[in-house]
């Protein structure tokens, strides 16, 4: 979890959990748990920021070829004293890029209640190049906190292409009534229980036996924003009505 910046291409499939478990059963041969968690399995816990226009929100919901969020982010179980991750994610068409730093979650919060013209080398960082891409990111936006995103991941890696990641997400919830992430993985569900994130994460083509098994088991390609969801779940009252709303239940899949 330490890379701090890197590039990749994601494919995004929603699943049922038969699906899932048929899926891991044929690519175990290929695929190995991720080194972090108990065999590749650990909870994600996100502080996503908004835009008072809800830049984000409209930039993702209208597909942007370029787009980007801000987002602080810390796994499994964790105090204010602990390790955090801050991060821009950013999208060029179907090309990710993120650039992290790792903080001190109590840093990170020292940073966003501080005054805005506090020296950036004041704060305890792993990159302070980083930091000065989300502080100017910030400023651009006005962005602030504005939801709390978490689920429990399952992840895993090509054994012969190690740039090969799969990730299944489950138990998608998110809340904005309680903003400090320290306090763990709760709130409202998003995205039907019985339905699974899949992303597969390539540095250029999906490998012709995954594509395969995908095909077979009839999973479907489809993007599934959990910041767009969350937010039209919390703010539903400041969404226009003709936007068409994710719709992401058991029902539209099969």
């Amino acid at each position: 979890m330490a890379i701090e910046i890197f590039r990749r291409k994601e494919q995004k499939y929603l699943i049922t959990k038969e699906q899932y478990d048929e899926l891991v059963k044929q690519i175990l041969p290929n695929m190995r748990p991720d080194k972090n968690g108990i065999e590749g399995r650990y909870t994600i816990t996100t502080l996503y920021f908004e835009s008072p226009d809800k830049r984000i929100y409209f930039e993702t919901k209208n597909k942007y070829k370029y787009r980007q969020k801000l987002r602080l982010r810390v796994y499994d179980d964790t105090s204010i004293n602990g390790k955090a991750f801050f991060e821009v994610k950013q999208k060029h068409k179907k090309v990710v890029n993120k650039r992290r730093m790792v903080i001190p979650l109590k840093e990170a919060y020292r940073y966003l209640t501080n005054n805005l013209d506090l020296p950036l080398k004041e704060y305890d960082t792993s990159n302070t190049q980083v930091l000065r891409e989300i502080h100017y990111f910030r400023q651009l936006y006005n962005l602030y906190p504005e939801m709390v995103v978490s689920y429990d991941r399952h992840a895993l890696h090509g054994i012969d292409d190690p740039d090969l990641r799969i990730t299944c997400d489950f138990n998608l919830r998110c809340r904005n009534d309680d903003l400090s992430i320290e306090h763990g993985p709760f709130g409202k569900h998003f995205i039907d229980p019985n339905l699974v994130v899949l992303e597969v994460k390539v540095n250029d083509s999906v490998p012709l036996w995954l594509t395969r098994i995908l095909q077979d088991l009839q999973c479907e390609q489809r993007g599934a924003s959990k910041f767009c969801t969350s937010l039209e779940l919390l703010r539903s009252e400041e969404i226009p009505n003709n936007l068409i709303k994710e719709e992401l239940q058991l029902a539209g899949v099969m």
